[in-house]
């Protein structure tokens, strides 16, 4: 709302400003004074059609490229004050003077974009902020946002920093969403759902990142090497981009690690009732899942399908990919027949 009253304060302010010119040029004329307010309104409407075209421009790549054009720009100032020293004639010096100016500010605009990666310190990623201040950065991937319980975790304020979410992420998950695949389809829905709540959670700050890596197609790459190009650490639950990004140095948060560290651990000998919904991948395997998503391996249970199963805990293995409970299924004792 903020930005569209500045643009129509832009217009009505635009339209004044034609109309004084006109008038003034015109000896306060009131047709070239209206003639002039006209034009500062249309002048207006091309400015914010160029402003809303140029929005999907990356503000890291114009910091970059403005950087390299004042560093052209300063170049060329350097060496026309040399070309000063040589005599010539002011006509030939000014034309010197702007082929340096345009040759070089070209030179730098291409060797910065060309080199935007390398520069760490362009604003707006220098953070000033006091040294006892977090403002830690988290990228998300796609797999943390169909997941949701982030969510859940930003709601009890025990993530702190920025989430980013980048734009090929979001767009990803927009595919997923629109996929011919029900399941894809429900999972890509639920993590938009899951985006909405954490913009609305007013304890958090979440954004979409509008740098984008073209000429990368893993969405995994892109986001270890945006992660590195801030700073920033990224929060995942695909066990492949966890281990990718440990190797690349990038502080990782994986939501599975944190569920190992909270959860009752499941001791041998527990009992638990389990519905068996798939076979295993061993011989005679049956498959469970808890309510949050738990696997169970139940041994000998491959033709209880579909049925309900008293089981006892023989071990669990918890890794960063989640966690597995293995079990047996208990035998009730059968009715003795009578001895003759």
């Amino acid at each position: 709302m903020t930005i569209v009253f500045i643009r129509l304060f832009f217009i009505i302010l635009s339209s004044i400003v034609g109309y004084y010119i006109g008038s003034v040029i015109s000896v306060f004329s009131f047709q070239y004074a209206l003639a002039g307010a006209a034009i500062g309104f249309f002048g207006s409407l091309l400015v914010i059609l160029l402003e809303v075209r140029l929005k999907k421009i990356s503000v890291r790549n114009l910091s970059v490229a403005v950087f390299g054009l004042i560093f052209g720009f300063f170049m060329a100032w350097i060496l026309t004050l040399v070309v000063r020293l040589i005599p010539m004639d002011d006509r030939a010096y000014s034309s010197v003077n702007i082929i340096f100016i345009l040759v070089f500010c070209y030179l730098g605009m291409i060797i910065a974009m060309r080199g935007k990666d390398e520069f760490n310190l362009i604003i707006p990623y220098v953070r000033f902020s006091r040294q006892e201040q977090s403002d830690e950065i988290v990228v998300l991937d796609t797999s943390i946002i169909i997941d949701g319980r982030i969510a859940d975790i930003a709601h009890t304020r025990f993530l702190e920093g920025r989430l980013l979410v980048p734009r090929f992420v979001l767009r990803e998950l927009q595919q997923i969403a629109d996929s011919q695949d029900s399941l894809k389809r429900n999972r890509g829905r639920r993590g938009l759902d899951v985006l909405n709540r954490l913009q609305k959670n007013s304890h958090i700050s979440v954004k979409i990142h509008e740098e984008d890596f073209p000429e990368i197609k893993d969405v995994d790459t892109k986001i270890i090497k945006l992660a590195k190009l801030l700073g920033a650490k990224v929060f995942t639950t695909d066990f492949n981009l966890n281990k990718i990004a440990e190797l690349q140095g990038v502080g990782v948060l994986n939501i599975n690690d944190l569920v190992n560290a909270l959860k009752p651990v499941v001791l041998p000998g527990e009992n638990m009732t389990v519905r068996i919904t798939r076979e295993g991948k061993e011989y005679n395997q049956g498959v469970a899942y808890l309510d949050d998503g738990t696997m169970v391996v139940v041994d000998n249970a491959r033709h209880l399908i579909g049925q309900t199963l008293n089981v006892i805990v023989t071990s669990a293995l918890q890794t960063s990919a989640g966690k597995m409970i293995f079990a047996n299924k208990i035998e009730e004792d059968k009715p003795k027949g009578r001895s003759r």
